[in-house]
């Protein structure tokens, strides 16, 4: 599996995986949250292909992530986290030093069989201020999408509209000094479209969302995501400088800066596309 990770990433990714950084790995081979750097590496393979031949990504501005601490914050989208597994690609791909990506994912999600520890060891944490606060200290990269589910679940009508933003992001950017890169991703809103939500029987089976999605009529096709090209924007790294326990509404004033960023970003990313697949 390792060979074939090598021969989807080309000629410089046995290099970059020497590069990657894997800190206080017990005699397991394990970080403290269950990365497997062994299952990391294997896995890379299928998400490169996806990457290179399914989703067709072009990344622009990679070259903004910088080495140490940071936060990487975007537009959530598309009902499966694609969007989270692309982006950590380019991360890893088109970064230099490359980088692997801790993302944040939703205190449910553990509830999941063998989905939850394939996330663990790929790295992923559940989103809380302690896990980030740790990561972070370590000289992470964090990858956290402040819709959450608000945003990954959105219908079709409301595509590449963000929904709220949470605060908790940034003020723990500000506890830490750490810089945010704001993203947007063009192309994940179209991968499986929706055209609603049936949020009181998701809570019943214990979901947070029920997407209504018509695709999945269609038997075997309609269950694969559609393959719209993914176009990644990485914008240049924002600072902020303040008191972490601030009331909200002087946070809010900080997350605007950053949505409103992402949404220009996401604007200019829709006008200049000719096409949801090219």
């Amino acid at each position: 599996m390792i060979d074939w990770t090598l021969s989807q990433g080309g000629d410089d990714l046995e290099e970059r995986v020497k590069k990657l950084p894997w800190h206080q790995l017990n005699e397991f081979g394990l970080d403290p949250y269950g990365l497997d750097p062994e299952f990391v590496i294997a896995a890379i393979a299928p998400i490169v292909w996806l990457y290179r031949n399914y989703f067709r990504v072009e990344a622009v501005g990679a070259e903004n992530i910088p080495d140490g601490r940071v936060f990487l914050i975007g537009n959530h989208s598309g009902q499966i986290p694609i969007d989270a597994a692309m982006v950590g690609i380019a991360s890893f791909l088109e970064a230099d030093p490359p980088r692997i990506i801790r993302a944040m994912f939703e205190k449910w999600v553990p509830t999941l069989p063998y989905i939850s520890i394939a996330f663990a060891r790929l790295g992923q944490v559940v989103g809380t201020p302690e896990n980030a606060r740790r990561l972070l200290e370590q000289g992470e990269a964090i990858l956290a999408f402040p819709e959450g589910v608000r945003g990954i679940s959105k219908p079709i009508q409301q595509r590449y509209q963000l929904a709220e933003f949470g605060l908790g992001f940034m003020r723990l950017a500000l506890e830490t000094k750490t810089p945010i890169v704001p993203i947007a991703v063009v192309g994940a809103e179209e991968q499986i479209i929706s055209v609603g939500n049936v949020k009181s029987l998701g809570k019943l089976i214990g979901m947070p969302a029920l997407p209504v999605i018509p695709q999945l009529m269609v038997p075997f096709l309609g269950w694969l995501p559609l393959p719209t090209k993914y176009r990644i924007y990485f914008g240049e790294p924002l600072e902020f400088r303040g008191n972490p326990d601030d009331e909200d509404a002087v946070i809010e004033e900080k997350v605007r800066v950053v949505k409103n960023t992402i949404q220009t970003m996401l604007r200019d990313g829709l006008r200049k596309r000719e096409s949801i697949f090219f």
